[in-house]
């Protein structure tokens, strides 16, 4: 074998490398054995993570600081490690960019700022609360979890919900806005002679009437003029109204939904073969054939979405 040939066997070969290790450290199908493995690995990596910043804010662990200094040293090497290869396998998640572009791509992009924060924030010189704090934004890798194809999950049901009633949900909440803006300028001026310490400003008042309207009320601050009881009163009234708008858009989103869902599932005609080989896949992934078939009637309608949002742009 001449060396030109051994050399594009063994680029073939690293190429099928990379390919493989970008499979498994990406979110995995059910199919994939070992992806669904590695993303579950993650995860209860992070979960011990955060179990143990949490276990050495108590005194009473004090004997085992050595035992948890260790654990956290390990997850975060198991992090700087698919870190690493992240940065590894970037140009196949942006393979319309360059080497360096799809580098810089990720190192920038949402996930990417995550993972370097969560390893940046062990090294961080000075231990403090708020590099405590800092560290839980781990927790939001965790969320990866619930990816479980590309096609069929719950963050892109409630994604594509909030993107078919932004509108609606953009206008609920600029009334909500509008509401707090305006109550709590309401509340300084009847409430601010008779308390100035209390409400010294309109800030004051904004405080008050967030609480008020997402019906927490801490207590902290609250009316004792007349006036100032009767405005919030109403405002606490209006305020159940308005929380309550957005969640009846999103509620109504969800039946639209998953109406369109029903009405489609007699889209996909299969013939007893491919019915037969599909139930199969779906045996030997652990699946159940319905959900299977709901997953496919979900693409099924993404493709379609995207082909008629494709179209609007071109006309």
């Amino acid at each position: 074998m001449s060396d030109k040939n051994k050399g594009e066997r063994s680029k073939k070969m690293g190429h099928l490398t990379k390919k493989r290790i970008f499979d498994i450290i990406q979110i995995g199908t059910q199919v994939d054995v070992p992806s669904k493995i590695f993303d579950y690995f993650i995860v209860c990596m992070i979960l011990l993570c955060i179990s143990v910043t949490f276990l050495q804010t108590f005194e009473q662990m004090e004997p085992y600081k050595e035992l948890l200094n260790h654990l956290e040293l390990f997850t975060i090497l198991v992090f700087i490690v698919e870190y690493v290869l992240r940065l590894y396998t970037s140009d196949l998640l942006f393979p319309k960019l360059s080497k360096e572009k799809a580098l810089l791509a990720f190192v920038f992009s949402f996930h990417g700022i995550v993972d370097l924060l969560t390893i940046l924030s062990y090294f961080s010189v000075l231990y403090s609360n708020g590099v405590v704090a800092l560290r839980m934004i781990r927790a939001v890798r965790i969320f990866r979890l619930f990816k479980v194809n590309k096609s069929f999950d719950a963050f892109n049901v409630v994604a594509d919900v909030v993107k078919e009633k932004k509108s609606q949900l953009l206008s609920s909440m600029f009334m909500i806005s509008i509401l707090i803006l305006a109550s709590s300028l309401c509340m300084y001026g009847f409430e601010h002679d008779a308390q100035p310490e209390v409400f010294n400003n309109a800030f004051a008042g904004v405080w008050w009437a967030m609480s008020t309207v997402l019906t927490i009320g801490y207590g902290d601050i609250y009316p004792v003029t007349i006036g100032g009881r009767i405005i919030a009163i109403i405002i606490a009234l209006l305020g159940v109204c308005a929380v309550a708008i957005p969640t009846g858009v999103v509620s109504a989103g969800f039946v639209e939904y998953y109406s369109e869902l029903k009405r489609n599932e007699g889209v996909i005609k299969l013939s007893e073969d491919v019915n037969l080989m599909l139930k199969n896949q779906a045996y030997s992934a652990g699946l159940n054939i319905e959900n299977y078939m709901e997953s496919l009637i979900l693409e099924k309608e993404r493709e379609r979405k995207e082909k008629k949002k494709g179209e609007r742009q071109d006309s």
